[in-house]
């Protein structure tokens, strides 16, 4: 769409990303913009060029954006994926004894006893190949979010890299010491340095680089920063927004227009990898609500704002737990609270972005209502623009033909019955709600052609995959065998290039093919 915003820094998208990383990851907002700060002292010292200085900065902001890309899958493992992450980083402190027990003390958390004692007999067998499993998606994946929003060979380079280790048993690629970049090895050191050091001071985060040096992190990093290690952290804590912003190594480079709407595609296709039930959801509803403002007759710049907040409003969803998102029973009051919280931090993590404020404040009222009983603010039709209403309906509407855990998805017609009864209610707007029932005739989410040259067949594998059914549920759902479903798997995977559920459904959701409202082009000309 046209820009009706100004234009954007990459590095204010990509500082916003990392803002959503360190919710994934369990840690408070700006561990990743302090790791960043850590990561570029060390490279300095370190002597790095002018073009690993810049690398070493895009790797800091982003070496764990799709720490949640497998989040559903850490969840059945681990429990709360988030908790588990973020308490993780005191594994860097135990023994083997100690680390044994804690992994042990996580499998056997959650799910029923049978659920337990599977989980507790399979780990000491797959255990190891799954954890890598997924750092190598989030290395796969961040790397090609690299190149697609056109950072630099050696930035897209560290990505791929992020999760090697000096003694050579990282991630994807086993490479070993100096075959590594430096920048990977300096973002490496700095995120487990940030995290001990804030957690218990600075002896134990430079014990912590003595500990791994010449295993995890490059002795001779590792040597510089305990040599130096109150310099190198010095005013660390008081690392914000601007700090960071005010670092980027080079010239910055600035995106608007459709530029702009491709990256920040590429951030709600990010965002929609934390569920297998929200696989393009954000899309969907940004598509929906910019056609829906289309008939309403808003100007041309509100719906390209609204476009932009449908793509960023479920940004927050990355701060709460998947075993909250995935459960299929009721959630408890605690839980609610979580889920309630969701678009308030939306709102936080895009606030730096002044260019897209009017988007922002749209994105963050999506959960509003009418009658002042939606969250976070509890805001009343006074304050709700036609936008903020349009985005409310067009959310409520394409999350009820959406599967959830505990329910299938609704069809059109008993969504639409849903939704006028939420306006007799006072809860929604009556023309936002029509304007998105009118928009919606022209849903298409089931296309049976596949693109990258998949069968009728192989698409329907891959959308009940992308939606995280395991091969025996497939098979059920479609009538055949699950080896048959196996080999459909790996002939998609074949065919599309990729090795992860993840991957295989960042395609889905790009190419259509999973919760993503399509206008048809004619009416909408």
């Amino acid at each position: 769409m046209a820009g009706a915003e100004g234009s954007v820094r990459i590095a204010e998208l990509v500082a916003t990303l990392s803002y959503a990383a360190d919710l994934g990851l369990g840690q408070p907002m700006e561990h990743c913009l302090r790791q960043t700060v850590i990561a570029l002292r060390l490279a300095d010292l370190a002597g790095a060029a002018d073009t690993e200085r810049e690398a070493t900065y895009y790797l800091g902001l982003l070496m764990n954006a799709y720490c949640h890309a497998d989040a559903a899958e850490q969840a059945q493992w681990f429990g709360d994926d988030i908790s588990f992450k973020g308490d993780s980083y005191e594994m860097l402190a135990m023994n083997t004894v100690q680390t044994a027990a804690f992994i042990l003390s996580r499998l056997g958390t959650h799910g029923s006893a049978l659920d337990r004692v599977k989980r507790l007999a399979a780990f000491p067998v797959t255990g190891k190949r799954t954890v890598e499993s997924w750092l190598t998606t989030h290395a796969t994946l961040g790397s090609e979010f690299a190149a697609r929003i056109g950072l630099s060979p050696a930035a897209v380079a560290a990505l791929r890299q992020a999760y090697e280790q000096w003694d050579g048993k990282g991630v994807p690629m086993h490479l070993s010491r100096t075959d590594i970049s430096l920048p990977s090895r300096c973002v490496q050191l700095a995120g487990p340095i940030e995290v001990m050091a804030r957690r218990h001071g600075v002896p134990a985060a430079a014990e912590t680089a003595r500990k791994h040096s010449g295993s995890l992190f490059d002795p001779r990093l590792a040597d510089l920063f305990v040599r130096q290690a109150d310099e190198v952290l010095s005013g660390v804590d008081t690392t914000d927004w601007t700090t960071v912003l005010d670092a980027e190594p080079r010239l910055s480079r600035r995106v608007s227009g459709t530029e702009l709407d491709e990256v920040l595609e590429a951030m709600a296709d990010l965002v929609d990898l934390k569920s297998p039930y929200h696989a393009g959801h954000s899309r969907g509803v940004a598509n929906l609500a910019a056609e829906a403002a289309r008939l309403a007759g808003l100007p041309d710049a509100d719906r390209t704002r609204l476009y932009r907040a449908g793509l960023l409003h479920d940004l927050g969803r990355l701060g709460v737990s998947n075993t909250i998102w995935d459960k299929r029973g009721p959630l408890t009051a605690v839980e609610r609270d979580r889920v309630d919280l969701h678009p308030y931090l939306t709102g936080k993590m895009l606030l730096g972005i002044a260019a897209i404020a009017p988007s922002r404040t749209i994105a963050e009222r999506h959960h509003e209502r009418l009658d002042g009983s939606g969250y976070p603010r509890g805001l009343t039709a006074a304050s709700l623009t036609a936008a903020d209403r349009i985005l409310a309906a067009a959310d409520a509407y394409h999350a009820m033909t959406e599967p959830r855990p505990h329910r299938e998805p609704r069809t059109g017609d008993d969504a639409a019955a849903e939704l006028r009864s939420e306006v007799r209610a006072g809860r929604l707007d009556a023309d936002a709600c029509e304007a998105v029932l009118r928009a919606a005739g022209h849903r298409a989410t089931a296309r049976r052609e596949g693109p990258a040259g998949l069968t009728g067949r192989e698409v329907e594998v891959l959308t009940l995959l992308a939606r995280g059914r395991p091969n025996k549920q497939i098979a059920r759902e479609l009538g055949v065998t699950p080896k048959t479903v196996s080999n459909h798997v790996e002939h998609v995977y074949t065919k599309l290039g990729v090795s992860s559920r993840a991957a295989a459904t960042l395609f889905a959701t790009r190419h259509g093919l999973v919760g993503s409202f399509e206008p048809d082009p004619v009416r909408r000309r």
